[in-house]
């Protein structure tokens, strides 16, 4: 007797859920092997969408200049201004066992700079 029931979407026997009928005659549920015949999906429509994120929702690379730099202010000399005082931040931009990268704005000239820590 089944556990579950409702969806055909979904193994009737464990929850789990159900891949798309193909050529064979039998789904198999790729977690405990229930086998459901493919003349149980007759007659339904499958219908898929992809939706992109709009333009706008995008960061921006650079920031306005009326924009407000945000963030810790360390004693760091910029070295295109040569003066003392920069916000950072920090990113995951390469792998997961290397280490984060640190990104520095001056905040009197705006300019960036990056270290690989």
């Amino acid at each position: 007797m089944s556990c579950f029931t409702g969806d055909p979407n979904f193994c009737p026997e464990c929850g789990n859920v159900l891949p798309l009928p193909g050529i064979q005659d039998t789904v198999r549920c790729p977690r405990c092997s229930f086998v459901i015949p493919v003349i149980e999906f007759a007659g339904r429509e499958i219908h898929s969408t992809v939706v992109f994120n709009p333009e706008k929702s995008t960061v921006a690379l650079e920031e306005e200049e009326d924009s407000e730099l945000k963030g810790p202010v360390i004693d760091r000399r910029c070295s295109r201004c040569n003066k003392e005082g920069m916000v950072y931040h920090t990113r995951q931009m390469r792998s997961a066992d290397e280490g984060q990268t640190v990104f520095f704005t001056c905040i009197h000239c705006r300019y960036q700079e990056k270290e690989d820590s």
